[in-house]
């Protein structure tokens, strides 16, 4: 059963070490472990396959506002079902470095994640939720996303993001319910959340 891990956030060197690429850092962990490269795809993404995993690695090229066509082509070309679709992505709510699995559920105000529900029409495939919240202050919310992580906070990223990588080969083992259980901080809190968004 082939999986796809997707990370959000948006290409290039000006945007590689921003708090709104922290999906893209799980997606290029993941890689690292599994010593694989990256290509481009036959749509506005890179990818790589892992033949021992049975998963697809994918970060898309579109920029953040637009990730939902890159994920669209992705689980039509490859033929994966959404519910086999994993999306990494920061999450201001949840504070730096907690991370969240969750099996569903809206986007809020995260425009990636409008755009790859809008795409995929459901709300129904799990995620990775990244937590940035902490130190935005007065700031803005789209300035800080796109500031790069501070000093204090690259001393914990490898931690975090190495626990959300630990967290995507488990689910690749096993199943969304038993990852949300091994790996979410507040477990009761974080089913609570569910139960009342689904209403």
């Amino acid at each position: 059963m082939l999986r796809a891990i997707i990370g959000l956030g948006n290409p290039g060197e000006r945007y590689a070490r921003t708090r709104h690429n922290a999906g893209f850092m799980v997606i290029d962990e993941l890689a690292r472990r599994w010593q694989l490269s990256f290509k481009p795809g036959k749509g506005s993404y890179v990818f790589t396959k892992s033949a021992q995993w049975d998963a697809i690695l994918m970060k898309p090229t579109t920029y953040m506002n637009n990730s939902g066509q890159a994920v669209r082509h992705l689980t039509d070309y490859f033929k994966i079902e959404i519910e086999d679709c994993m999306i990494a992505f920061d999450d201001l709510d949840i504070p730096f470095p907690e991370l969240r699995l969750r099996k569903q559920g809206g986007a809020g105000t995260h425009r990636g994640m409008q755009s790859v529900i809008q795409h995929l029409n459901t709300l129904n495939f799990p995620r990775l939720r990244m937590g940035i919240g902490g130190d935005q202050g007065r700031r803005l919310s789209e300035d800080f996303v796109l500031e790069n992580y501070s000093k204090e906070d690259l001393d914990m990223l490898p931690e975090q993001v190495g626990k959300a990588a630990d967290a995507v080969e488990f689910w690749l083992k096993g199943d969304i319910d038993n990852t949300m259980n091994r790996f979410n901080v507040n477990t009761h809190k974080v089913q609570a959340e569910d139960i009342k968004e689904e209403k």
